[in-house]
């Protein structure tokens, strides 16, 4: 057939190949673009999640947070960082997360030095879990050598218990020694590498300051157009619901009015400040303010010693009306 086709259509025929060529090469460069970004997405965005379970962690809540979200912020600041869910969903570049939790700290600080080192020491208490060596390793911040473990072996031994622990408390005596009951679970997942790994990359590529203190020197460099995020320990909603064994430091009406005090001068500085609390009667009055919104919203727990009181409860969700993402 070639035979008859006339040079005017075989120069004809090159150029629709070549057009069509150029199109399947671009839709593949395209295509090859797409998956790689979607990989990036896939393996920061998706995976980057809280490692520990934890009493009034977010994410259950983020889907609501995100609507009282900033337009836009320059810097971010998580002064009470707890299970990272709502640093892990934005994934800022800048930023400054802060516990006083020394434990907790220390596991944040260790995924991102040593992250291997974790995932094969909880690989191995993975492996020898049982009772007995749960309250073996529990024992170990009675003993006078605990201060000379080594960083890694502290937050391998941290998460371990905690995703062991009677329903995943983090929970600390006055004296600042774990002491939940062992859980009993038949097959706990102790870490994901997958979501340690995409943890400590992210801590390694963004600028991530991570420190250890109290919350008001936690924020003392937010400049104007940072984004600052309070989730402090929840005051109770009665005298029955207190939770305070989070760190051997309690959080009480006086803790919570100095919160609100640093909410007002960060306010002051042109800061945008977005905090989380219970619904109590004495949070609302304490907010009561013309330049805080307040909002209620409903929050699932799933973290409870008592089973029927878990589920949906009542939150407050408070911020010093900036501009909103739309």
């Amino acid at each position: 057939m070639s035979e008859n086709i006339s040079p005017q259509q075989e120069t004809t025929f090159s150029k629709a190949r070549f057009v069509y060529t150029t199109r399947v090469q671009r839709e593949s460069s395209y295509t090859k673009a797409a998956a790689e970004q979607s990989a990036k997405k896939s393996f920061n965005q998706l995976e980057a999640k809280p490692f520990l379970k934890w009493a009034g962690g977010k994410r259950q809540l983020l889907s609501v947070i995100q609507q009282y979200l900033p337009a836009k912020y320059t810097e971010y600041y998580e002064p009470f960082i707890g299970a990272g869910a709502m640093l892990f969903s934005l994934q800022p570049k800048s930023s400054t997360i802060n516990d006083t939790n020394s434990e907790l700290v220390n596991c944040y600080q260790v995924i991102r030095d040593q992250p291997e080192e974790l995932l094969k020491l909880c690989q191995q208490h993975r492996e020898n879990n049982t009772k007995e060596y749960y309250y073996q390793l529990r024992q170990q911040d009675r003993q006078d050598d605990f201060n000379q473990r080594t960083p890694v072996e502290k937050a391998a031994r941290i998460i371990y218990l905690n995703k062991t622990c009677f329903n995943g408390l983090f929970r600390v005596n006055s004296s600042g020694q774990f002491n939940v009951p062992y859980g009993k679970y038949k097959n706990p997942v102790i870490v994901d590498p997958a979501v340690i790994q995409a943890i400590s990359t992210y801590l390694n590529r963004a600028t991530c300051r991570i420190l250890k203190g109290d919350f008001e020197q936690a924020v003392a460099t937010a400049k104007k157009g940072a984004f600052i995020y309070f989730d402090p320990p929840y005051h109770p909603v009665s005298d029955t619901s207190s939770f305070t064994g989070y760190s051997m430091n309690g959080f009480g009406e006086q803790e919570q009015i100095r919160l609100k005090k640093l909410c007002d001068r960060l306010t002051d500085r042109g800061c945008q400040v977005l905090a989380s609390n219970s619904a109590a009667p004495f949070i609302k009055s304490l907010y009561d303010d013309p330049n805080y919104k307040v909002v209620e919203v409903k929050a699932t727990r799933a973290i409870n010693a008592v089973a029927s009181k878990r589920g949906k409860i009542n939150e407050l969700l408070i911020h010093n009306k900036y501009v909103l993402r739309k």
